[in-house]
């Protein structure tokens, strides 16, 4: 009977991809970031969307750094599905040093380009920053070092000739561990990069009078891509009164070349069919259009990603 099952298991493998759902016993390991950010909710959101949608899969939610540890967890086969931003995802695929890689990560594939994150820089308002050029002596959490947060951090202060040395202390701090710092008058801003609403600001918004400082487009023109001009609306966060323009980047949901096609598959195309799940989870998520989702990745398409997206005559 062992024997049996074992075969009709791996029929069913080998069938799978044809089928609507991907084969039985799948394990699912979904890298997201700290808990205090968006990739989290986003990540806790899918695990259940897939355990639901992909039979037989086992699925598991892992905070991390975010991106780049994320990115060099999947090339070791540390996890199947992982967060990161555009630009730790292009640093990756070159092998930037710099940036955290030590070597390209080939393995690395897309599933869909989502949602934009925005840069989103707090000051206490006793501070006095109200644009990023502000900030040259004063104190900034710029996220965990070479996350991808710390990444932005450093392309927004070099658009404007500036580098840490031009700050008075930089913390290399979670957004959470930077707002109580704040709250403390230990440390005067900090850059976050996420989607809109991030939790973290919102709680540091409740509690202090602050000022969310902008990136004025031209400082963004000069970066250039995978960086665009974006907009925090006014009423974002309490006390914020007027639209404050910013930088921002699209996340990417990746995966590696191990995972199997029609997995791949069933990844892409549950994302497209549980969009109101996903916007219960976090607002972010009312930026992911299906139309965008095969655009502008710096690496290749998952091949099971790919044939979702060719059904839907996107490519």
């Amino acid at each position: 009977m062992s024997i049996r099952f074992t075969f009709a298991a791996a029929v069913t493998g080998a069938l799978a991809f044809a089928a609507p759902m991907a084969k039985a016993e799948e394990f699912i390991n979904i890298l997201t970031g700290g808990t205090s950010g968006v990739y989290y909710p986003m990540g806790v959101a899918l695990s259940e969307i897939y355990a639901k949608g992909i039979e037989g899969s086992r699925t598991q939610v892992q905070a991390t750094k975010a991106s780049v540890e994320n990115l060099n967890l999947l090339q070791q086969g540390k996890g199947e599905l992982g967060f990161a931003l555009g630009d730790s995802v292009k640093y990756a695929w070159e092998g930037n040093a710099d940036a955290g890689f030590k070597a390209p990560l080939t393995k690395l594939r897309a599933i869909a380009a989502i949602y934009p994150n925005y840069v989103q820089i707090a000051a206490l308002k006793e501070a006095g920053v109200t644009t990023v050029a502000d900030l040259k002596g004063k104190s900034l959490s710029v996220g965990a070092p070479k996350s991808g947060t710390e990444l932005n951090a450093r392309a927004i202060l070099g658009g404007l000739g500036m580098s840490y040395d031009d700050l008075a202390k930089v913390e290399y701090l979670p957004f959470a561990e930077s707002v109580e710092l704040m709250k403390n008058r230990q440390l005067e801003a900090t850059l976050q990069s996420s989607g809109l609403g991030n939790a973290a600001i919102k709680d540091l918004a409740s509690s202090q009078e602050i000022t969310v400082v902008s990136v004025p487009k031209e400082v963004v023109e000069k970066i250039g891509a995978p960086y665009i001009a974006g907009v925090i609306p006014a009423g974002t966060y309490q006390g914020q009164a007027e639209d404050v323009p910013t930088a921002a980047v699209i996340n990417f949901l990746v995966t590696h070349e191990d995972v199997s096609d029609e997995t791949a598959y069933q990844m892409a195309k549950l994302i497209f069919e549980n969009l109101d799940t996903l916007k219960a989870a976090h607002s972010a998520a009312g930026d992911i259009k299906l139309e965008n989702a095969a655009k502008d990745s710096p690496i290749p398409l998952h091949p099971g990603a790919e044939k979702f997206y060719k059904e839907q005559g996107l490519l």
